[in-house]
């Protein structure tokens, strides 16, 4: 069992932030699948202003406060209590899976959000050790909450990690969709990873379409969740219902 030393030793952290969320839609259901929280300072600034201040000795503190802050605003604002929240977590701030929940579990308990609503998604192109991400996931997925890889396509073990273990969600990096609709390389690409996705039961989300002509392509490909400024922007304490009409 890894040390929690980050918990014992490590600093609070003391910059007071807030989150933005934006949707991910399912424009086969015309309605919103989830809600992303994205850390935002405490007047809307960007998230540099805040991960800027984020260090080795108190990203513990910063990870669990994210989780905090989220949940707590989301119990807020939760009009469509169908729609999930999802969270990016850092692999690397938790030390003991079962240990550095707790503080999630208790917010949760809190406000009465339901655990299968909450997503942990992380960035493959974080560098952590494999057997300590696999420990962290397979321990979130037991205790009830869905998890998800994002910007799957821009990091270094991918395939090496879904080939060990298969999250719920898997979000396909934004690179590989701008531009779908004028690029046949990245529809092939895009095509037989949905196609590998699927054999592998893991949903798809894309994430990044900007333009009405990417969201057409992917949904000729199958695609039903998406994610994206032609859907809505980051909107700031807020859960901003999609720009675009779905059920057009």
């Amino acid at each position: 069992m890894m040390s929690c030393a980050g918990c014992r030793d490590g600093e609070g952290f003391e910059l007071p932030f807030s989150m933005a969320f934006q949707p991910i839609v399912d424009v086969s259901r015309g309605n919103v699948f989830a809600y992303e929280a994205l850390v935002r300072g405490v007047n809307g600034e960007g998230a540099g202003s805040v991960l800027s201040a984020v260090n080795e000795a108190n990203r513990y503190a910063f990870d669990q406060s994210c989780r905090q802050k989220a949940i707590e605003l989301a119990s807020r604002l939760r009009s469509d209590r169908d729609a999930s929240l999802s969270i990016n977590f850092m692999p690397n701030a938790v030390y003991e899976p079962r240990a550095c929940i707790r503080v999630t579990l208790a917010t949760a308990s809190r406000v009465s959000f339901p655990l299968n609503r909450i997503i942990f998604e992380f960035t493959e192109a974080e560098q952590v050790d494999t057997n300590h991400l696999l420990n962290i996931l397979r321990t979130y997925k037991g205790m009830g909450f869905r998890t998800a890889i994002d910007d799957f396509g821009a990091g270094h073990s991918g395939l090496n990690l879904l080939a060990k273990f298969q999250p719920d969600i898997v979000k396909l990096d934004m690179d590989l969709i701008r531009g779908i609709d004028l690029d046949r390389a990245k529809r092939v690409v895009v095509q037989h990873t949905l196609a590998m996705l699927a054999d592998l039961g893991v949903t798809a989300v894309c994430e990044g379409i900007e333009t009405p002509a990417e969201m057409a392509v992917l949904r000729d490909l199958g695609v039903a969740l998406m994610q994206g400024y032609l859907f809505g922007r980051p909107a700031f304490e807020a859960f901003s219902p999609p720009t675009l009409d779905l059920a057009a």
